[in-house]
Parts: C-alpha cells; structure tokens; sequence
C-alpha cells in the first residue's frame, strides 16, 4: 500500500488553478492506487508557523538541554518530518505569489529540511532520495522557457531545487503559465494561450499521477 503527501498552499479556497491541478493528480491518483493512503495539508487553511529562533537553535542543542520553546518547536517539526518521511511520493500545488512561493509553503520547507534528518551535507543520500516528488503549479503571467519573464521564475526552479537536489527526490515541475489573464482585461489577448496551458498541465499532471500510481503498485 503506497502513501502519498499532499500540501496545498494557495491561499484561495475557491478558483486556485494549483489547487485545481492537484485535484486531477488525486483523482487519477486514485483510480490507479485505489488501496493507497494520503496525508493532505492544506497551508492556505492551516498554515505552520514560520521558523523561530528557538526552532533553529533546537536542531543544534542535545534534547536534555532543550529549552521549553525549544522543546515545542521541536515537537511540531517532527510531526511534519516524520509526515513526510512516511510518504512513498509527495505532491506539492503552488502558485507564483510575487515571483516567488506562498510564504507558507517556505515555512513549512524550512520545517522539514533538517540535517540528518531529510537532507545531508556529507554527498550521501538522503532517506528520501529516488522517491517521486510533482509539484503543479499556477503562474499568472508567461514564465516558460524562452519567455521573457523566464529569469523571473522564482518558484518552480526553486521548488526543483528543494526538493531534487535538498531532498534527492525525482522531481518533476509542471505548470499552468498565463492564469490571470481571464481576470485581468489587459492580457484579454492571452486568454486562449492560458487555456492551452491550462488543459495541456491537466494532461501532464494526470499521464504523471497514472505513472506513479502504477508503478508503485505493481513494486
């Protein structure tokens, strides 16, 4: 039985195209791993705290001598990381907020990335190297490659780097490039590319959650 992770972190509860991709990676999911499980947080609802001084200090203080903020800080990152390191794939939905990630996602990124606990320093590989990590993703403007705006790209290249090269993950980026133009009358022009974008991601996100499904199925 394979269990997959799944954060959320528009901070939409209606209309969010990331939201949306990751609703068809679930359903496919589930069509082709019907037994399997799935841990879901959503970080637009419950957001984890930012990390604190008591939570960086804590990961380098024996547990004896542990502070109480130390101690609570360290009990909330271990509920994040043993969630993670339970899952046998990872599905991350996003959008691009100011170039860059939701601020909740990095908090809980900061969260879970733990020396000799998810990551290593010392070129070995991590406990979750070769596992399967999607992230899908909403870009409101046009931030392919050989876009204009490419360089501007501070999420999913960002994202690949967590999680591909921190974590050892094989990880793959898929996205909806142009999603504000049906709200914003200044690119009214864009509309039919952004639904172009937006349909040819439902089919990559649903050909890699059948891949995945079935692969570790059949393992």
């Amino acid at each position: 039985m394979s269990h997959l992770l799944h954060i959320d972190s528009s901070a939409l509860s209606q209309g969010s195209v990331s939201k949306e991709l990751a609703e068809t990676f679930r359903r496919v999911w589930a069509e082709n791993n019907p037994q399997g499980t799935v841990t879901h947080r959503d970080l637009g609802t419950v957001p984890v705290p930012h990390l604190t001084e008591a939570g960086v200090t804590a990961g380098f203080t024996p547990h004896v001598a542990m502070n109480r903020e130390q101690q609570a800080a360290t009990l909330l990152r271990d509920v994040l990381i043993e969630e993670l390191l339970a899952a046998d794939a990872v599905l991350v939905s996003t959008p691009m907020y100011n170039w860059s990630i939701p601020s909740t996602l990095k908090a809980w990124i900061d969260q879970v990335l733990v020396n000799d606990r998810t990551i290593t320093f010392d070129g070995s590989p991590g406990p979750l190297a070769g596992r399967p990590a999607t992230v899908v993703a909403s870009y409101g403007g046009g931030y392919s490659p050989g876009a204009p705006m490419e360089r501007a790209n501070h999420c999913g290249p960002y994202l690949e780097t967590v999680f591909g090269t921190g974590l050892g993950m094989q990880t793959e980026v898929i996205s909806a490039q142009l999603s504000l133009a049906p709200r914003v009358p200044a690119m009214a022009d864009l509309v039919p590319l952004a639904e172009q974008s937006r349909a040819a991601a439902h089919q990559a996100v649903a050909e890699r959650a059948r891949t995945l499904a079935t692969a570790l199925v059949s393992a």
